[in-house]
């Protein structure tokens, strides 16, 4: 009875942070971080290190720099707690991964949680209350209302970013005959929530993620039949899908999409990859390219500089979409590297590379880190943790490939 109810608990979890995290709430607000003192206590009793010492080792030293460079303390002060907020959450997640030995079938229950829901959304894409599904908003250049599926979320690509670890583990299952759904309905259940956000960064780093795995596994994927045969008829597929649009439908918003971004005109693919590490530096260098200008600065002195060079109006909300060049105008180029220096050294200590799954998640959100994405994003940290713990053996090359390994459940920390 007990255990049943503490997996009733876990999944109550996964269920809060896939779908409900900020149902109600006002932007930027989450209820896990409202629950931060519940996943400190939680979680403290389980790690082999005390969470918050280590995590101000790491941020002590930009902290006091910041301070003797000036910021403004109000926004610094909000900026360092919501991060910690979201530090302890990852601890607290890893915990969960270790501690969860259900995982796969909470991975399950979501899926066709969120099918289900999928299905619901497309008869309120037609009615008044598409908000409650969509998102309206300014897509490419021809194209500024355009309804994208947020779930409940309050983006788009955050929804399908989110998605990825789900999209991944059975995708995998098809490749190597583990799915329990039907191959036909279950790739159905993958694709029609990616298709229906029409997050186009996501798309292309998992296309990108699912050839680099290939590329780097080539010989041995060749060698079995089903994956063969499924790499053939899927890239098939795509190319009378796409054959088939441009027939019948050539100015649809894809096609549109990809020529403004191939003639220069994607303002929005440009405002998350390259005008974001120009803004970024240009905001770092106020205070200190080497350091920063600090957590909650980017509002604080960036507001004049992104609107000027954007020509937005004065009530435009600011931002800088895109996790690494964030990490720029807020830490400099010191804390930058120190980013991709911890990325790097756990993908070696990890040994991603041993795990199918792990790597596609690894390559996946490494990219999608430079195409958009934001330092508060919790979906992009449980994708890393995923990436640096091994939860499912399953995937292991060695094991698929018929050379059997003891395998540690869980390798990082």
């Amino acid at each position: 009875m007990k255990s049943l109810m503490k997996i009733n608990i876990w999944f109550l979890f996964t269920f809060l942070v896939f779908f409900v995290n900020t149902v109600g709430l006002p932007h930027g607000l989450l209820y896990t971080t409202l629950l931060t003192p519940f996943l400190y206590i939680w979680s403290v009793r389980r790690l082999p290190v005390e969470p918050v010492s280590v995590f101000l080792l790491l941020l002590g030293p930009f902290v006091v720099i910041h301070l003797l460079n000036g910021v403004d303390i109000r926004s610094n002060f909000i900026s360092i707690a919501n991060l910690l907020c979201i530090y302890i959450f990852c601890c607290a997640f890893f915990v969960f991964l270790k501690s969860c030995h259900t995982l796969e079938i909470f991975f399950y229950r979501l899926l066709k949680i969120n099918f289900i829901l999928c299905l619901i959304a497309i008869p309120f894409y037609f009615t008044p209350w598409h908000e409650l599904f969509w998102i309206e908003q300014y897509l490419t250049k021809g194209i500024t209302q355009f309804r994208r599926l947020k779930m409940f979320t309050y983006e788009a690509s955050y929804y399908s970013t989110l998605f990825t670890p789900l999209f991944f583990f059975f995708f995998l299952q098809i490749i190597f005959r583990q799915n329990r759904i039907n191959g036909r309905i279950l790739l159905c259940m993958l694709i029609s929530p990616l298709l229906l956000s029409f997050s186009m960064g996501v798309i292309a780093c998992i296309f990108i993620a699912c050839s680099g795995v290939f590329v780097v596994y080539m010989w041995r994927l060749l060698r079995k039949k089903r994956v063969f045969a499924f790499a053939v008829s899927g890239l098939l597929t795509v190319l009378f899908a796409l054959l088939f649009l441009w027939v019948l439908f050539p100015d649809n918003p894809l096609f549109v999409r990809i020529a403004n971004i191939i003639t220069g005109n994607d303002s929005s693919g440009r405002g998350r990859t390259t005008d974001s590490f120009i803004l970024a530096e240009k905001i770092a260098d106020l205070k200190s390219l080497v350091w920063g200008a600090g957590l909650g600065q980017i509002k604080v002195l960036g507001t004049d500089i992104i609107r000027d060079y954007y020509n937005y109006p004065a009530d435009y909300p600011i931002a800088i979409p895109n996790a690494t060049a964030e990490t720029l105008a807020i830490f400099g180029w010191a804390g930058l590297f120190l980013r991709l220096f911890i990325e790097v050294s756990l993908f070696m200590y990890t040994q991603v590379w041993k795990n199918y799954y792990r790597l596609l998640l690894f390559i996946f959100i490494f990219i999608y880190q430079f195409t958009g994405s934001y330092i508060t994003n919790i979906a992009e940290y449980m994708i890393w943790i995923l990436a640096f713990t091994n939860i499912f053996p399953q995937f292991d090359v060695n094991s698929l490939s018929g050379k059997r390994k003891p395998v540690s459940r869980n390798s990082f920390l």
